[in-house]
């Protein structure tokens, strides 16, 4: 209510000085009479106090435009330019200044109805005032949709005087409407793109169409003339709109505080549609019969709303939820207020007298407020909502390098252990094929040696043997890198003498990429295992006088050829020993094949074996 006085009228922010240059009459006569012209000083007037309050419903009203004649005082020529204000004049008329009519405001036509929220302030011409006694007329005309015509306090000075309060009515009657209507288009655009990229978030969608509603409701304060054909659905949309603000108010309150009701949510749609569609069977004549009940149905509402959101505080336990209730608290009050000043001036009166007569609505302005603290938890909700998700990402992001640590340490543990189990594997292999070849080898000749079965040049022969097979082994552990190329060129570089020595030339080709694979110290003794038993046979029985060994990698495949021009004696099955069964079975444990070719001109081994199979 200190938010109306400040609104208020003209009189109350006036200085002294300028209370007295200035007139405010209380009383005047009001006489109903249709003409253009005011009535005869001798008509039957009748004294009334001002503001004239209208009568309740269903009692005596006035038909058709009324004059009232208002008598006042100049004391002093001033050379100030005098005014009359106005606060509120809804249906338009006429002002007649000592008899002749200096100002006019549009009444209502057959082609267009009128409803002027606006303040009035006329200028009075200075040479029809005069000094001491003088008359004011003003004929008001009954704004169409009310049941009874309002006429306000009329105040009379200087427009220097009146000013200041004409414009601080215009601003909250107009200018703040005007803006109201213009944010709730900003922000129900904004809103309600969340809620359409966002289904999810209702509130939002609630908070949005409440705007709508809100706005469109406000055009009654902007939009002043309307076509009589337009008139009837602009009530329409004016109702829907006041009914359908108030229902999702309510169904705002309801999802705020976590209630939810399917049945009552029905119900307040329901009723929403109840005003409208009796206003289109009423047509314009029922308008202050639904305004009057229907209206005042949507208090019990607000009401209910106020109560819904006292229930979540006395919940949550947190006075930061009881800004809501607080806020619909006072947006119900001006609501009831401006019911009663628009339907029940008479109690209003009883309890602030005088007052009703200002006609000062509140209900828009507690709206705006409401509307902004909506938007202002909605926006502390969004802000929180962000917050939380920017902590969740840094406790996810944590939590994935924690985890990615994890993994790699993992990963380096198993690596190593893999690393570890492969080498394990390699000596457990390699340990075999020493236990199996050359310890074979030693065991089978000092059993002989024991026996007395050996010859000194066998016993030699024999060492020469595990020599080579141990020499073997070493060159295949010895490259730190695995690296087949290193160990063949050991093993070659040893056989080169040998074969020299026998007579045979040889011819060394080894093509093999720099970016190669790394071979397992097992596959590379396997492979020089076969090239030893190939080159074995050509120098004990091909009686070769030439070969050639060649070492490929080409399609993923390693191929190693040893071409000799031999007979290839030793090659064949059951000659001296098993030398190709056991080439043919350590191809076949490289995942490969070992292939034999002998014609006039030589023999060839092949073999072939994936590079994967011989890496692993």
């Amino acid at each position: 209510m200190l938010v109306a006085l400040i609104i208020g009228g003209a009189t109350d922010a006036r200085s002294a000085d300028q209370a007295n240059e200035s007139a405010s009459p209380q009383h005047a006569l009001r006489l109903g009479a249709s003409g253009l012209t005011p009535p005869a000083p001798d008509a039957p007037w009748q004294s009334v106090t001002l503001p004239s309050v209208a009568p309740q419903l269903g009692a005596a009203a006035p038909q058709g435009p009324t004059w009232f004649r208002i008598d006042f005082k100049r004391e002093s020529a001033s050379p100030r330019p005098w005014a009359v204000y106005l606060p509120y004049l809804y249906g338009g008329g006429q002002v007649w200044l000592n008899g002749q009519q200096v100002a006019s405001v549009p009444e209502s036509t057959d082609q267009l109805r009128v409803r002027w929220e606006r303040a009035h302030l006329l200028p009075l011409p200075d040479n029809l005032l005069r000094d001491g006694d003088n008359e004011l007329m003003v004929r008001a005309a009954p704004a169409l949709g009310e049941h009874s015509l309002r006429f306000p306090r009329v105040d009379i000075g200087p427009v220097v005087t009146l000013s200041e309060a004409n414009d601080r009515r215009q601003f909250w009657v107009r200018t703040a409407p005007q803006l109201t209507v213009l944010a709730c288009l900003i922000v129900s655009a904004f809103v309600l793109f969340i809620w359409w990229r966002r289904p999810g978030e209702v509130l939002y969608g609630l908070f949005g169409l409440a705007t709508v509603f809100w706005g469109i409701r406000t055009l009654t304060f902007v939009i002043e003339v309307v076509p009589v054909e337009r008139w009837q659905l602009w009530r329409l949309v004016y109702l829907a709109a006041t009914g359908g603000f108030v229902v999702v108010m309510a169904l705002f309150a309801m999802r705020f505080a976590g209630l939810r009701h399917r049945g009552l949510e029905r119900a307040l749609a329901a009723y929403w549609l109840i005003g409208p569609v009796w206003l289109l069977l009423a047509g314009s004549a029922g308008e202050p019969l639904v305004n009057r009940i229907w209206s005042g149905g949507l208090i019990p509402i607000g009401i209910g709303i106020i109560t819904v959101s006292f229930w979540a505080v006395w919940r949550e336990r947190r006075w930061a939820s009881a800004v809501m209730p607080a806020v619909l608290t006072l947006a119900t009050l001006a609501g009831v207020h401006d019911y009663l000043i628009s339907w029940d001036a008479g109690l209003m009166e009883r309890v602030l007298p005088g007052w009703a007569g200002h006609r000062l609505f509140m209900l828009h302005h507690g709206a705006n407020l409401m509307l902004l603290t909506m938007g202002v938890l909605l926006s502390l909700r969004f802000t929180r909502a962000l917050t939380s998700l920017e902590q969740l990402n840094e406790s996810l992001e944590s939590r994935v390098a924690d985890r990615e640590r994890s993994l790699s340490a993992n990963y380096l543990r198993l690596a190593a252990l893999e690393r570890q189990n492969a080498a394990a594997e390699e000596r457990q292999l390699i340990m075999r094929e020493i236990h199996d070849g050359l310890g074979s080898k030693l065991f089978t000749s000092l059993s002989r040696v024991e026996r007395g079965d050996m010859s000194h040049l066998q016993i030699e022969e024999s060492l020469r043997a595990c020599i080579a097979d141990m020499r073997l082994a070493l060159d295949a552990l010895a490259p730190e890198d695995h690296d087949l190329r290193t160990a063949l060129g050991d093993f070659l570089f040893r056989w080169q003498g040998e074969l020299e020595a026998a007579g045979v030339r040889a011819a060394w080709t080894i093509d093999m990429p720099d970016e190669a694979p790394g071979v397992p110290p097992h596959t590379t003794l396997q492979i020089l295992r076969i090239a030893q038993e190939a080159l074995t046979n050509v120098v004990k029985h091909a009686r070769a006088r030439q070969v050639e060994l060649r070492l490929q990698q080409a399609d993923g495949l390693l191929r190693l050829e040893i071409q000799d021009d031999g007979l290839g004696a030793g090659l064949a099955p059951g000659a001296q020993g098993r030398g190709i069964v056991n080439m043919r079975a350590r191809a076949e444990r490289l995942g490969g094949t070992l292939e034999l070719r002998q014609d006039a001109h030589g023999t060839c081994v092949v073999l072939s074996a994936p590079l994967a199979s011989s890496a692993a």
